[in-house]
């Protein structure tokens, strides 16, 4: 760094140096070395800012935002002010929101009015967009965004409700039972089921789908083109959806989310333009942002190679798995604990003794405490951090269940079990296929010793064979076998002892 600083100092490779210095600045404690080597002689860095060349101005605000030394906020402004080339404004921007910008905050959010009045072209509608979003940045991260209040519960609705794809029933089932709707104008789709509704508040609740997507009138397939995609949407109903379901007027502020098979800097660059022309055709009646959005625009990639657009609502709360306030790396998710407990559900029995041999953070025993109220409910699991996790999670839940930090293969108990309620291990981190299978062939042999002679093993796995093969060896019967999820390869067992 320091022949780099000298090299700046006598004007030498001048820009290079420069991006050299920002590439070591990658390196968190390289900060402190290059702010002792400049030793507050900042006007180094500052008189740069002038100079002919405009990547060395751009490379050289872009460094001052990384060293972010309060001196440089009013060097940066002026010369943000003053800048004529448009795509060197946004670096300023990019480097004064590293300091305390709240003086300047009146000025942005006035140059947010002026740039957003501006006649575009191709000359200057990048570069402008880039600015503008920088300059929303500012705004939103000083000010936050202030959120709507979704009121739109008992608006008629088209909505996309996502499920687990081989097990849809199960959802429109409890959709017929709790909501009532009529659900012969339900369709099944690929991943989920399209229903019309005007009772949001019943459906929320219900806790086996995974997401909940409008379909807004207008917003219709579109090819896979960022203008073409930005003209559809915005020329929707989608204003009239947002206003009419939230209290307050316009803007609303959003994200892109797309579902493509595209490589990560194509699909970069798509969501980029897409938002950026959101914005321009609406006049900034929608808003992009990274943070604090209200509604995310999704766009999935059909067969055709065009694009389905959907709208997800931030502004809804979501509290089915609240309890949830702690995981490891292999807990189970929630929507998948509730399915599991829902497919299983005719295989349980109320007041039952419950064991769980591998509870993690305790979300098995929880999902099925909610399913079926248990008698009492026992979680084991050798990894001391999960069992303090589960039980947070199990205060959370307003739920009595009794964890033991232990090997499941050294546990006795003083009575026997009428459902053993497990997510069997799989190999992942440090466990091979090896130690895997032993854990069945001992988890087979063990559960004899707890689990009551009419007790049912009910266990979601991702070694299909080896349940196959060792319960039927150790003298266990399959009842009955469930596909959950064929990418991830998981199966539900339902399984009883031979008698």
């Amino acid at each position: 760094m320091k022949k780099l600083y000298e090299k700046i100092c006598n004007n030498e490779e001048v820009r290079q140096s420069l991006s050299k210095l920002r590439q070591e600045l990658k390196i968190e404690e390289n900060k402190e070395k290059l702010l002792k080597l400049l030793d507050r002689k900042y006007e180094t860095f500052t008189q740069l800012l002038t100079n002919e060349d405009a990547k060395t101005r751009k490379n050289v605000a872009l460094l001052m935002g990384d060293l972010a030394c309060k001196e440089f906020l009013e060097p940066l402004y002026e010369a943000y002010c003053r800048e004529e080339q448009l795509f060197i404004r946004s670096s300023y921007l990019q480097a004064i929101k590293q300091l305390d910008y709240r003086p300047y905050l009146d000025k942005f959010k006035e140059k947010v009015t002026e740039l957003s009045q501006i006649v575009l072209d191709e000359s200057n509608k990048k570069h402008i967009m880039e600015e503008l979003r920088a300059l929303s940045d500012l705004v939103v991260t000083m000010e936050g965004v202030k959120m709507h209040t979704f009121t739109g519960y008992h608006e008629p609705s088209e909505l996309m409700i996502l499920t687990n794809r081989r097990h849809m029933d199960v959802t429109l089932e409890q959709l017929k039972q709790i909501v009532r709707l009529d659900t012969s104008k339900a369709k099944c789709m690929n991943a989920g089921i399209r229903i019309p509704a005007d009772c949001l508040d019943k459906i929320l609740p219900i806790r086996t789908y995974q997401d909940i997507l409008f379909l807004v009138r207008g917003m219709k397939a579109c090819e896979m083109n960022p203008e073409a995609a930005a003209g559809t949407i915005v020329e929707s109903g989608l204003l009239d959806f947002m206003t009419a379901r939230h209290g307050g007027k316009a803007p609303f502020y959003f994200r892109v989310e797309l579902k493509t098979k595209m490589e990560l800097d194509r699909k970069s660059a798509f969501t980029k333009k897409l938002s950026a022309e959101i914005e321009r055709l609406s006049n900034r009646t929608f808003i992009n942002t990274t943070s604090q959005y209200e509604f995310e625009i999704r766009l999935i990639e059909n067969k055709e190679g065009n694009c389905n657009v959907m709208v997800k609502l931030y502004t809804i709360g979501d509290e089915r798995f609240s309890y949830r306030k702690e995981l490891i790396p292999t807990s189970i998710k929630p929507v998948n604990a509730a399915l599991l407990v829902a497919l299983a559900k005719d295989y349980m029995i109320e007041d039952a003794r419950v064991l769980d041999p591998f509870c993690g953070v305790g979300t098995m025993l929880l999902e099925r405490q909610k399913q079926i109220p248990a008698n009492t409910s026992y979680g084991i699991d050798m990894n001391p951090a999960a069992i303090e996790k589960a039980r947070v999670n199990t205060e959370a839940a307003g739920q009595i269940i009794h964890y033991i930090n232990r090997n499941y293969f050294d546990f006795t108990h003083e009575y026997l079990f009428d459902e053993i309620f497990t997510n069997m291990p799989f190999a992942i981190g440090h466990k091979t296929e090896d130690e895997i299978y032993d854990i069945y062939v001992n988890f087979f042999d063990r559960s004899r010793e707890h689990l009551e002679k009419e007790g049912t093993i009910i266990m979601y796995t991702h070694n299909k064979e080896y349940v196959r093969k060792l319960a039927k060896e150790c003298g266990y019967r399959i009842i009955k076998e469930m596909e959950i999820n064929v990418r991830e390869g998981t199966w539900l067992y339902i399984i009883k002892q031979n008698l």
